[in-house]
């Protein structure tokens, strides 16, 4: 039996430019209390995106990353670290989130930015693979299946350590977004395990 105190919920930030699934997914876990977590932190650039307009309902705290204006490339950069910093990060979530992670906010918080694709790495991974794009090239190489890879984010595009991934098996009439639907169902929940694991680890 413990006798130490409970620990503190991990605060977590959100990096999302789409639609904002994974948001809305984390945010119910950290409510229902599968995730000893709190969401802190909601970046995007895009404030048109869901994961904005959802951030915005649930009163979230929210930081517009205008990665239009990165003239010099480091600017961006050093605004998204120092941000993490001021609202005391302890990880960093990449969903759906369509920028690269600069290696200024890399180096700030090693091992702790992670992400999920869609695809099962080191397969169809790598700059400029996202989205549907991601399920064209798997349905054209006629693979069997396919899934989704949390792994952490370093300086190459999908290429960091894998944490965990989970499968879907593709049927011959799948198209990329029949595919995209069935690997969605399977993203949530394996993201939420991966950062169960991880919060329990880093205990």
């Amino acid at each position: 039996m413990s006798t130490g105190r409970p620990r503190s919920p991990a605060r977590l930030a959100v990096l999302a430019s789409g639609r904002g699934s994974h948001l809305k997914n984390l945010y119910e876990a950290c409510a229902q209390g599968i995730l000893n977590a709190q969401i802190c932190l909601v970046v995007s650039n895009n404030l048109h995106s869901g994961a904005w307009q959802y951030a915005a309902s649930k009163d979230l705290p929210q930081w517009f990353c205008n990665t239009s204006a990165d003239g010099i490339g480091s600017t961006v950069d050093q605004a998204l670290a120092t941000c993490l910093f001021e609202h005391r990060i302890d990880w960093v979530i990449t969903a759906g989130y369509l920028k690269k992670i600069g290696p200024i906010t890399l180096a700030a918080f090693p091992s702790r930015i992670i992400n999920i694709h869609p695809a099962l790495l080191p397969d169809y991974g790598g700059a400029g693979m996202y989205g549907r794009k991601v399920h064209r090239a798997v349905l054209a190489a006629k693979e069997r299946e396919s899934g989704a890879t949390v792994h952490y984010v370093t300086a190459r595009y999908d290429e960091g350590a894998i944490i965990a991934q989970n499968r879907v098996t593709i049927s011959h009439d799948m198209t990329p977004d029949s595919l995209a639907e069935a690997i969605l169902k399977i993203e949530h929940p394996l993201l939420v395990h991966a950062l169960q694991g991880l919060l329990t680890h880093h205990d």
